[in-house]
């Protein structure tokens, strides 16, 4: 993507209104927008990064046997009144009448829509099991928002639903799915910790969410160092500065965390009340065992700019970055021109995508302090000094030292050295 063509005019100072480093990082460099308190638009290099997260999840989830659908945010009063959550939902319900004066929900979630949907397939026992996951819009009417896409009104969200014929199958599901969580959260650059929570207004079972810890969490958990053990001041059972019940070696820390992950045994809570039933080998009518996982995709990609980030700006992890290689040229000369455009070239047939900083208008500074800022993996620079000993210099965005490196060599260094991936979009 040549960068004088792409829809990008990032910020040379931090933005006021940024209340988180990762806030601050993803207005400045042009990755999203603020339309309105807790609303923002993405902008093609923040969506870009959300698509490549979004990959990543189909991905994992997909190896644990979840097939992809897409449900309606706009859903019918009836089926909340079923489950007694119309009035009772915490944040309430955004509601909406259409031109029949019929009452609708902008789905904050979809267990409803998801146990309706299907109770039309499952009859036996030989149904089952099923898990079905979209990745869906949707809409939180909270009291206060914070830290840009760490708590907003209108988010894309991955829910994963499992329906079983009983606990014991659930229960290999969800360590399943424990697995491909922290699948997916190591491919993004986190080290996740497994806490122990509360079910809210889901489930009266305890739940498992998954935290990173962060002085931005507005999350509090009691945490052992020592094994790594975690859980939710909700419903600890324990104190701060206590020995750890699991361990027993370790003194828990109440620190601060985000929540990425939260993953619930629904039971058959859901099933009942909507009457999702199945027949089992004695032709006995018994309800469906669900289980419940999501991940706040919004959230996840600020958490990982809130960690991932030095004083000149992001550091994307190589699976998550919007390109994997910046591509600067140095100089208007005909000749560091044609070098750069040739180089271009190869990249993309070699398979690697790049952002082409072909720009005129700015300076080498400009353009490096911009390439820091939005903080793709490898930096490559095309100047006067390079063509002259054939070579390209090279910077990783994490390392200090740059490296020239024989164009004619490029492929295998990308291939050996830095393993850039091939990070084509998916449709």
């Amino acid at each position: 993507m040549r960068q004088s063509h792409f829809f990008c005019k990032t910020l040379k100072t931090n933005p006021k209104e940024g209340d988180a480093i990762s806030h601050k990082l993803l207005l400045r460099g042009n990755f999203i927008s603020q339309l309105a308190s807790g609303v923002y638009s993405f902008l093609p290099l923040g969506l870009r990064a959300h698509r490549n997260i979004e990959k990543i999840i189909r991905e994992e989830i997909e190896k644990i046997g979840g097939q992809e659908v897409l449900l309606p945010s706009l859903q019918p009063k009836e089926i909340w009144l079923k489950t007694k959550r119309w009035d009772e939902m915490d944040p309430p319900l955004f509601r909406v009448k259409d031109r029949h004066s019929k009452e609708f929900a902008l789905g904050p979630t979809h267990e409803e829509v998801i146990t309706g949907l299907v109770k039309l397939a499952i009859q036996s026992y030989k149904d089952l099991p099923v898990a079905l996951y979209q990745i869906q819009t949707k809409f939180r009417n909270e009291m206060r928002f914070y830290g840009g896409l760490m708590r907003a009104r209108e988010f894309i969200m991955k829910d994963l639903y499992s329906f079983h014929a009983d606990k014991d199958d659930l229960e290999k599901f969800f360590n399943k799915a424990i697995g491909a969580y922290e699948a997916i959260f190591n491919r993004c650059g986190l080290k996740a910790i497994k806490s122990e929570a509360s079910g809210g207004i889901f489930t009266k079972e305890n739940t498992y969410e998954f935290q990173i810890l962060s002085e931005m969490g507005e999350d509090r958990i009691l945490f052992c160092e020592n094994c790594c053990w975690a859980s939710n001041l909700e419903v600890a059972e324990v104190k701060d500065g206590g020995k750890c019940p699991k361990c027993e070696k370790g003194k828990l820390e109440k620190r601060n965390s985000i929540e990425l992950g939260h993953i619930f045994r629904l039971g058959s809570k859901y099933s009942e009340t909507i009457g999702l039933y199945f027949k089992d080998k004695e032709g006995n009518e018994k309800p469906v065992i669900m289980g419940c996982y999501g991940i706040g995709i919004g959230r996840l990609l600020a958490t990982v700019v809130e960690i991932n980030n030095d004083e000149k700006g992001i550091v994307w992890p190589k699976e998550l970055a919007p390109f994997p290689i910046h591509l600067i040229q140095i100089g208007e000369g005909q000749d560091v021109k044609k070098v750069a455009e040739t180089v271009y070239s190869s990249l993309m047939e070699f398979g690697f995508e790049s952002l082409y900083d072909d720009r005129q208008d700015k300076t080498a500074g400009e353009k490096f302090a911009e390439a820091d800022l939005i903080g793709m993996p490898c930096r490559i620079v095309v100047s006067e000094r390079t063509i002259e000993k054939d070579c390209v210099e090279i910077k990783p965005r994490d390392e200090v030292k740059a490296e020239l490196v024989r164009i004619d060599y490029l492929q295998q260094f990308f291939n050996s050295k830095l393993k850039v991936q091939n990070s084509k979009l998916q449709p």
